[in-house]
């Protein structure tokens, strides 16, 4: 867990909250559906908005936090 912990932040608060209610959305999509791809893609969001670390965003320098 210390290496989740370690990882920096580039996700804000509002793309965290986005990012959790798609990975919901997606996740139930894909259980009614039965598509796993659905489910995969939800998983991999919900984690990125959980742990607040887009590996993505790191490629695009990409940060949506804010600084102070």
């Amino acid at each position: 867990m210390s290496l989740l912990q370690n990882l920096p932040k580039n996700v804000g608060a509002m793309d965290r909250n986005i990012r959790l209610a798609a990975a919901g959305v997606l996740i139930l999509a894909g259980l009614m559906t039965g598509n796993v791809v659905l489910d995969i893609i939800g998983l991999i969001v919900l984690a990125t908005g959980f742990i607040s670390f887009c590996p993505a965003y790191t490629l695009f320098k990409i940060d949506t936090t804010k600084k102070d």
